[in-house]
């Protein structure tokens, strides 16, 4: 057996036909950048925690569970996202937007500001 049928994930390479191997290998820059990105929210986290950081402890304990739940929740996305994008390259349709962009960027703000906090009423 060869070709899509030995390729995993079968729900993506499955489908449509072989796009041009340049967007197929942006789109794998993208995953690896999803996983650089969560990869850096672990270790923010865990510094916060791990540094003698003038920070209220209280403040700072709840940025740092924010900033790990967020490094927790991206490798999903960037699993998620490059399979939606495959799909759509393969079947020839306009790619998705990505969908936790917005709660990222949301989230690592929320943290800043908790830490802001922290710095504040210490």
């Amino acid at each position: 057996m060869s070709g899509p049928e030995r390729r995993f994930p079968r729900s993506v390479f499955g489908r449509g036909s072989e796009p041009d191997a340049r967007f197929s290998l942006a789109n794998e820059r993208t995953f690896l950048a999803w996983i650089r990105t969560a990869l850096a929210l672990l270790a923010g986290g865990v510094a916060l925690e791990a540094l003698d950081l003038p920070v209220e402890p209280h403040w700072r304990l709840a940025a740092s569970l924010l900033l790990i739940a967020l490094g927790v929740l991206a490798p999903a996305q960037a699993w998620w996202g490059w399979a939606r994008a495959e799909r759509a390259l393969r079947e020839r349709r306009p790619l998705p937007a990505p969908a936790f962009s917005g709660p990222l960027a949301a989230g690592v703000a929320l943290a800043g500001v908790l830490v802001l906090v922290g710095l504040l009423t210490r």
